[in-house]
């Protein structure tokens, strides 16, 4: 995200039409203020947030190198758990505290459960047909329940994710094998250093194409033509993180500063071309091929009378992309943070070792029936959540009429941000709240879950009606996959030093540099195949 100082300054804009565009923003802001003002009067309000500059409010201080979240953090130590940021034309309330966050998805989840509109919803999201950024009503509510009960709830479709995700992890298990393998052949060193990112991420890939559509990212995607896939699918997570000026000042959406308009269309052109040659195969060859995610949408397009006024092709478009990116980059994001944290607490990495040792063994490989039995494994994902959830910031919510919180006026149009990380770090819930202790979930805290009504200070999926409803899925890939890695193979760092924990924030937080470990097999040659 690059402050709007350096976007209007772009040299692709004439000098006389930015100072034009210029003063015509700086009376919009003006009349704005005065007419919010006057419409406020006297209502208690939230503090207000320092730094603010005229017109752009509190948009450079979220430009920097620092992660969106840890500036957020800093101001709510400044100013309290909930203040208020002026977003160019926007305002927007920030919560970091999991006794407000609760009011929010419970006395007021009704009135804080659409979504803003975004330039990268309207343009990636295929006219914001995608639900997940969709604003609230009966379109969103529809599209959620096709989703819960066609993927994420169906038995059949858990059926069909164990038996896929324990082939995927079988092939990848495999592969670092023979990588090793390959290795002492050709060196005498016999220490293999292997980057892990790319690893996680064709995993989770992997598993939700087949489970969306079909087909295998590795052997469908990576070889279409010229098209990198992987930077286009990093793209577009992307846009929904950049400071889009559309997005703060509606009126200068014509303009395209900074071009974003015209990248995020050509990476829709892209996304947009592979997902209409599937719909076109599975048209074609209708009832020859074990059903899948987009099957179940076409099939609800084609009879739901609630559809009936889309796209038909969009809205399956639309929601199998997100579907897909949804549970693969945050799922991967996820296990990169808990391999992270276990070379770094190599005691933590030992009890989880034992603990396969004695529920599973060396013989054979963790099933996912293995799981309820792995109640250490179970607390190494809680606590990795819990310190790094893959969405430190909550997708905007946005208040569709006026509310009240802890005693402050909220109006409508209000953006809500939930700073999920400073709510889930919080030091008078959370003894050493910044120390990986999966311990802590074995004892008094052993009971909370992750879905926020009862338990909200671990809300790393969201609360309310606008939670990730692929809560279930993750939480059957992470704890499986890190269970066959850690079994498979002795890890540890590349160093006696520990490794960098930096943060880079892209709509999803990940590490600022790949994570390499160390590997070495822990089973027998034909325990890998």
């Amino acid at each position: 995200m690059e402050p709007l100082f350096a976007l209007v300054s772009s040299p692709h804009t004439g000098v006389g039409i930015m100072m034009a565009v210029f003063l015509f923003i700086l009376f919009s802001f003006v009349l704005f203020r005065i007419l919010s003002s006057s419409q406020h009067g006297k209502k208690l309000q939230p503090p207000e947030a320092g730094g603010a500059w005229p017109v752009i409010g509190h948009l450079h201080l979220l430009g920097g190198s620092e992660p969106q979240h840890k500036v957020l953090a800093a101001m709510a130590d400044a100013h309290g758990p909930i203040f208020t940021l002026k977003l160019g034309m926007h305002r927007a309330v920030v919560v970091s505290n999991w006794e407000i966050a609760k009011e929010c998805f419970t006395t007021n989840d009704r009135i804080f459960a659409s979504r803003p509109k975004l330039t990268a919803s309207k343009l990636l999201g295929y006219n914001n047909s995608m639900f997940a950024f969709s604003e609230y009503g009966p379109y969103w509510r529809h599209m959620r329940k096709i989703a819960v009960h066609g993927l994420l709830a169906s038995h059949y479709m858990k059926q069909q994710l164990q038996l896929i995700l324990e082939s995927e992890i079988q092939s990848s298990v495999g592969k670092l094998y023979d990588l090793w393998a390959n290795h002492t052949k050709r060196s005498e060193q016999a220490l293999l250093l292997v980057e892990m990112n790319t690893w996680f991420q064709d995993i989770t890939l992997n598993t939700m194409f087949r489970m969306v559509v079909g087909k295998r990212f590795s052997t469908d995607m990576e070889g279409s033509g010229n098209q990198d896939y992987r930077k286009v699918f990093r793209d577009f997570v992307k846009f929904f993180a950049d400071f889009v000026p559309a997005d703060s000042f509606p009126f200068l959406s014509w303009l395209d500063l900074g071009g974003y308009e015209k990248a995020m269309k050509k990476t829709s052109e892209a996304l947009d071309e592979v997902l209409d040659k599937w719909i076109k195969e599975k048209k074609n060859n209708s009832g020859d091929h074990q059903q899948d995610f987009m099957d179940i949408l076409l099939s609800a397009v084609e009879v739901d009378e609630e559809l009936s006024d889309y796209d038909g092709d969009s809205v399956v478009k639309a929601n199998s992309l997100s579907m897909i990116l949804a549970g693969s980059d945050t799922t991967a994001a996820t296990m990169i943070w808990a391999l992270s944290l276990l070379v770094n607490n190599e005691e933590a990495l030992k009890k989880v070792q034992l603990e396969l040792e004695e529920k599973v063994g060396r013989q054979r490989k963790v099933k996912a029936t293995d799981l309820n039995d792995l109640i250490y494994l179970q607390a190494i994902v809680k606590e990795t959540l819990r310190l790094y959830p893959a969405g430190p910031l909550s997708v905007p919510h946005e208040s569709t009429e006026d509310c009240n919180i802890l005693g402050y006026s909220i109006s409508a149009g209000t953006r809500l941000i939930v700073n999920l990380q400073k709510l889930q770090r919080d030091p008078l819930v959370w003894k050493d709240p910044n120390e990986f202790k999966p311990e802590r979930f074995l004892t008094g805290t052993k009971d909370l879950d992750f879905k926020g009504l009862n338990n909200p200070q671990l809300i790393p999926f969201g609360s309310g009606r606008r939670a990730c409803p692929g809560l279930s899925l993750a939480l059957e890939i992470m704890p499986l996959t890190l269970a066959n890695l850690i079994n498979g193979f002795e890890i540890g760092r590349p160093s006696k030093e520990l490794i960098n924990m930096e943060e880079y924030f892209e709509l999803i937080s990940v590490r600022k540099v790949p994570l390499q470990v160390v590997l070495t097999p822990r089973l027998s040659a034909q325990d890998y195949k």
